[in-house]
């Protein structure tokens, strides 16, 4: 069944349609076109899959497209540059369009486009991935990589709406899947006890793509961030806790190169190792360290980072951070499963013991 979840930020408000068949609908495009001109932005695994559904949905309007190459490693200053280079090359004006037609690196870069053209046009998300649908493609954060920091470069532009077609999960490759899971858990973990039971219940029937149970968990997921994202939409209290296990995870894809691990990943072994922390300081139980381990290898994703990764590369690169103020790494932490905090108040030497025996984690 479609349902239609609000972000409510006042007249910046838009929807998150979630369901199947809306991805060709033309409907679902119209009343968030500001003009006649239309850039669809996709990369070249998506692009042979849903670009002419998209391109027929746009019918009567000056339509273009960017295919772009697929992959973390491109989420670049100059692969953003060829989106430039079509929106000045047609001559796009100040009313036209973006429609983001992917995963969450598309719609990164196309939200970062969108925010500089002209100072800021319109652009809808399309995405494809459930890591996108259920969390990138909301809350209006968009921006690029740098060889010395994740999503550093980078500004805060809402979509005009979100457009989640389920059915796009049907080409999804497994791993692809599973990196999303990582982010449906995070939500459990962050805010929602009975969410993470309602996982550990069901992530058999996730794993096997359950149209059921991953409408429900994409739903719940976008929720759960609709409401984070209109209480604080730049992130200057709560909004933070969505980056449980990031600033660890950030770490593994800068330190492994980008695109090595996928993005979920990362963030999986990043929420092992904030669990981890999190017991060493006497905020959580072992028992419930053990519990989000089990669910995350249920998902089949990692529950430590790369073994050759030192503890000082870890360092250093989350000294690296967006939550760095005044020098402090602050880091979110859990209290419980369904308990976050956002703290700096954690000794270093916890903080390098979790570091160095992460790495040893059973995987």
């Amino acid at each position: 069944m479609n349902q239609t979840i609000e972000v409510a930020l006042g007249e910046r408000s838009y929807p998150i349609r979630i369901g199947t068949g809306l991805i060709g609908d033309p409907a679902c495009y119209a009343p968030y076109l500001a003009g006649s001109q239309v850039l669809i932005v996709t990369n070249e695994t998506v692009a042979p899959l849903y670009l002419e559904p998209v391109r027929a949905a746009l019918a009567g309007r000056q339509v273009e497209a960017v295919v772009l190459p697929d992959g973390e490693q491109y989420k670049t200053l100059e692969v953003v540059g060829r989106i430039f280079d079509v929106l000045l090359g047609r001559r796009f004006a100040r009313d036209c369009t973006l429609v983001a037609l992917g995963g969450g690196v598309v719609g990164d870069m196309a939200g970062f486009a969108a925010a500089c053209y002209q100072r800021g046009v319109p652009f809808i998300q399309v995405p494809t991935t459930l890591l996108a649908q259920v969390d990138s493609s909301v809350g209006g954060k968009t921006g690029v990589n740098h060889p010395l920091g994740k999503n550093m470069i980078g500004a805060f532009h809402q979509p005009r709406a979100v457009i989640a077609d389920t059915a796009t999960l049907d080409t999804l490759p497994d791993r692809e899947l599973a990196a999303g899971l990582a982010e449906v858990i995070k939500y459990g973990l962050i805010r929602d006890a009975g969410f993470f039971a309602w996982l550990e219940a069901r992530m058999g029937a996730l794993r096997a793509r359950d149209p059921a149970a991953l409408a429900e968990a994409i739903a719940r997921s976008c929720r759960c961030k609709a409401e984070i994202v209109a209480a604080d939409e730049r992130e200057a209290g709560q909004r933070a806790l969505l980056n449980l296990g990031h600033t660890f995870g950030h770490a593994i894809e800068t330190g492994a190169g980008y695109g090595a691990w996928l993005h979920g990943e990362a963030i999986a072994a990043g929420m092992c190792l904030a669990a981890d922390l999190s017991r060493r300081l006497g905020w959580l139980a072992g028992a419930d360290v053990e519990r989000i381990r089990a669910l995350i290898a249920a998902a089949d994703l990692p529950v430590a980072p790369p073994a050759e990764m030192a503890a000082e590369r870890f360092l250093e690169l989350m000294a690296v951070d967006k939550k760095v103020l005044s020098g402090r790494l602050r880091l979110v932490l859990l209290e419980a499963i369904g308990a976050a905090v956002v703290t700096a108040d954690f000794p270093p030497a916890a903080l390098r013991a979790t570091l160095d025996e992460g790495r040893r984690a059973p995987s």
